[in-house]
């Protein structure tokens, strides 16, 4: 679970990326539609602008890595991860001998 409380509801999440994208060509750019809007629902217009990246990666408008994809990416490295352990270090190595040679 994230550390932070998400404030905004799925919901109302989609809805203003809805209208970013509805309402883009009214405002002299997309910013400007973004910060109209961020300011209507009481969010932080780098928060809207983050959601509306967020929504073209998953759409496939933007290259990125949409969440599923990320899921089996991170699924991989560990499995990758726990078939190859970590060596021990040398200094382990050589305090595993150094016992042996005092015990014999």
């Amino acid at each position: 679970m994230n550390k932070t409380t998400n404030k905004f509801s799925p919901e109302v999440r989609e809805r203003a990326v809805r209208l970013v994208f509805d309402n883009e060509g009214q405002h002299g750019s997309r910013w400007q539609a973004i910060m109209s809007i961020a300011a209507k629902i009481g969010c932080a217009p780098q928060t809207l602008n983050d959601w509306v990246k967020k929504a073209e990666v998953n759409g496939g408008k933007r290259p990125g890595v949409s969440p599923p994809d990320r899921h089996m990416r991170s699924g991989r490295s560990v499995v990758s991860a726990a078939s190859d352990p970590p060596k021990p270090s040398a200094r382990i190595d050589q305090a595993v001998a150094d016992t042996v040679q005092r015990c014999n």
